[in-house]
């Protein structure tokens, strides 16, 4: 393996995996099959990990390495802040144009079946149905494509983020009152699409960008929106800023340009950094955290492989609705980023589950039974943390 740029390796990667409590991570490679990558498994102490397969052009493999862990772990804080009995993963594969895709993604089925159901893969970035059915033949521990899986996923999400944005809107000024409202999304992808056709056909005035010009143009002549250049949506005069493309997006540069008063999409990780939810709250800017906004594909994938049957979108709208709101009010009580506040608490309920799977194997003959706390149950929290550490888990997530 080539080593990583900036020297992620051995004993750094494993003091970061300590403090962050992660289980295992593996480097996956086949080279016949083009494959190299790596997988996090961050928490399973409730179940099985969830998590996508993203293919992505990444730099080097240490910010494949990152973002891998970055994803794991925020995937872990999903399941616990929204009941759901499972943990954290992410494999993220390095994009090489010289790679046979349908030998790389059976390669990673085989890899995902030797887990032996420790990680059941889903759909990410540069993975979709085509890519999925090729683990497929090689494991069961995956979201199937057809009647054999749970369903669009991709509307999932859009319901919880379209409920979340209602939420925010809401806490912010009291009421949704679509039709005087004005959102900007920077990605059209399925997610995108989805939620753009929501909005429009509510009156809302939708504005988006695409830095896909194919995509783009597949587009112009289904969606009811105003088409505009890629970077100027941090200064388009809107309600949302909605982020559904890749993560990252919001730093010191782009924070100081925003001018949106609420941020809500379906990107995963949307902030640089931790300390970029505390400069959107010093801002007076509402950021609903994308760890309750985006788990709508989590519900739906999860509870069709543990209980054998797929939420429903009215189902998924009012649950991370009644979470969403439940945590803005508790922010709002305690003026804090609503982020902090969420994070803080998917990390007590994370170690909560990690003692009882302790406790509970020191008992012979005992098995944890599934516990689903209330959907929208306020947090346990009295005041504001935040961790400063300058280490290779400062960023994770965010």
């Amino acid at each position: 393996m080539t080593r990583p740029s900036n020297h992620i390796l051995s004993t750094q990667l494993l003091d970061a995996m300590a403090r962050e409590g992660f289980e295992q991570v593996l480097a996956v490679q086949d080279e016949t099959a083009g494959l190299r990558g790596f997988l996090g498994l961050h928490d399973t102490s409730a179940g099985p990990a969830f998590g996508g397969i993203r293919r992505f052009a990444y730099r080097d493999e240490a910010a494949a390495l990152m973002d891998c862990l970055r994803l794991s772990k925020a995937m872990s804080y999903k399941c616990a802040l929204n009941d759901i009995p499972g943990g954290g993963a992410k494999l993220v594969v390095l994009e090489r144009p010289e790679a046979d895709l349908s030998r790389t993604y059976r390669a990673i089925g085989r890899t995902v079946e030797g887990l032996g159901g420790r990680y059941y893969a889903g759909p990410d970035v540069g993975t979709g149905w085509q890519e999925l059915s090729y683990v497929a033949e090689e494991t069961s521990y995956v979201t199937r494509p057809g009647s054999h899986g749970p369903g669009d996923l991709s509307e999932a999400t859009a319901a919880g983020v379209f409920a979340s944005i209602a939420a925010g809107l809401r806490s912010r000024d009291g009421s949704e009152d679509w039709q005087r409202r004005r959102v900007v999304l920077q990605g059209v992808g399925r997610v995108g699409e989805r939620l753009a056709q929501r909005l429009a056909s509510l009156g809302v005035h939708v504005m988006a960008s695409e830095t896909d010009l194919d995509r783009r143009a597949e587009l112009e002549g289904l969606l009811d929106v105003e088409w505009i250049e890629p970077s100027s949506e941090f200064t388009v005069d809107v309600d949302v800023f909605a982020p559904c493309a890749m993560g990252g997006v919001l730093h010191d540069l782009s924070i100081q340009r925003l001018s949106a008063k609420v941020v809500c999409g379906a990107a995963n990780t949307p902030l640089a950094r931790s300390m970029h939810a505390d400069a959107l709250h010093r801002r007076g800017v509402l950021f609903i955290p994308d760890i309750l906004a985006t788990a709508g594909a989590l519900i739906r994938g999860a509870t069709f492989h543990l209980d054998g049957e797929a939420a429903g979108l009215d189902e998924i709208e009012s649950r991370i609705g009644a979470t969403v709101e439940g945590f803005l009010l508790e922010a709002r009580r305690l003026d804090v980023a609503p982020w902090r506040l969420a994070k803080e608490e998917a990390e007590r309920r994370i170690h909560a589950r990690r003692e009882r799977r302790v406790a509970d194997s020191l008992v012979p003959g005992v098995r944890r039974a599934k516990q689903r706390p209330e959907a929208g149950a306020a947090p346990n929290r009295s005041e504001s943390s935040v961790d400063s550490r300058n280490s290779l888990s400062e960023n994770l997530p965010t």
